[in-house]
């Protein structure tokens, strides 16, 4: 088991799965979400080749329309 915090909320994964993966498994456009990563922002072209770890700590940020 894989044990992250996100978006402040504990979290368990089981095995090894890269940051886009993760992301797209619920469903986040990867175009429009912005993700810290044990405290500092990644590139969306480098998700792929984030593998999370146990302690990991993510942020995820989507865009939210209004007026």
């Amino acid at each position: 088991m894989i044990n992250l915090m996100v978006n402040g909320k504990p979290r368990e994964i089981e095995g090894s799965i890269n940051l886009a993966d993760y992301l797209a498994s619920f469903g986040f456009n990867l175009q429009h979400v912005a993700v810290g990563y044990n405290g500092e922002v990644i590139k969306r072209e480098l998700f792929p080749q984030v593998e999370l770890q146990n302690g990991d700590v993510l942020e995820i940020v989507r865009p939210v329309g209004g007026g």
